[in-house]
């Protein structure tokens, strides 16, 4: 696995699909920043048709629809429709990733947790998408909402650092001291972690 985090304003992203695994694909491609791209799907029931608003099709994608994509999601379809529309995107360049069928998949997505500007994911390439999703829940805990105002201190400080001409390794050596003097690690559960861990599959 290759672990990169993806702009979605310089990309070319769409999702084809139907059913609650559709809309729940479309929510978490929104909150990333992915507004824009077009939604395929024949059947899609309101809440899909709501939250894609005037980028839904009512239709599968031809070929047409799947030139110079970069990304394609497909969720909630029959495993030989998704196949050739998986093959269909792959010829024409794109990344396929086929949700809950890891031999379709060019990639994965992940188990994320989202605090502004911090992005923690998870993933078992695929293999054991509810063991992610377990920890996730669990990591939910140690980094509460408050962290997206402590990621958003530190990024003021490190601009203020480098008009000052600190260095990488100082930033970082400042850091890990300001980390350290507030206790924002090790997370407050980490003993409930610990005594849990016989729990996880």
């Amino acid at each position: 696995m290759i672990p990169l985090a993806l702009d979605p304003k310089n990309s070319q992203l769409v999702l084809i699909g139907a059913g609650p695994g559709a809309l729940r694909r479309l929510r978490a491609l929104h909150q990333a920043g992915a507004t824009g791209l077009l939604v395929f799907s024949p059947d899609a029931d309101a809440g899909l048709a709501q939250a894609a608003g005037a980028h839904l099709r009512h239709r599968l994608p031809d070929t047409a629809d799947l030139q110079n994509l970069h990304l394609v999601w497909v969720v909630g379809l029959p495993t030989d429709t998704a196949a050739k529309i998986a093959a269909m995107a792959r010829s024409m360049g794109a990344l396929v990733n086929v949700e809950d069928v890891p031999a379709l998949c060019d990639f994965h997505s992940v188990a994320e947790i989202r605090r502004g500007d911090l992005l923690l994911s998870i993933s078992t390439n695929g293999a054991a998408p509810g063991l992610a999703a377990s920890i996730r829940r669990r990591l939910e805990r140690c980094f509460s909402p408050q962290w997206a105002a402590r990621v958003a201190e530190i990024a003021a400080l490190r601009r203020g650092w480098q008009t000052e001409g600190v260095t990488m390794a100082q930033a970082a050596q400042r850091i890990d001291a300001m980390v350290a003097e507030h206790g924002w690690l090790p997370c407050p559960a980490a003993e409930e972690l610990s005594s849990n861990q016989a729990d996880i599959p």
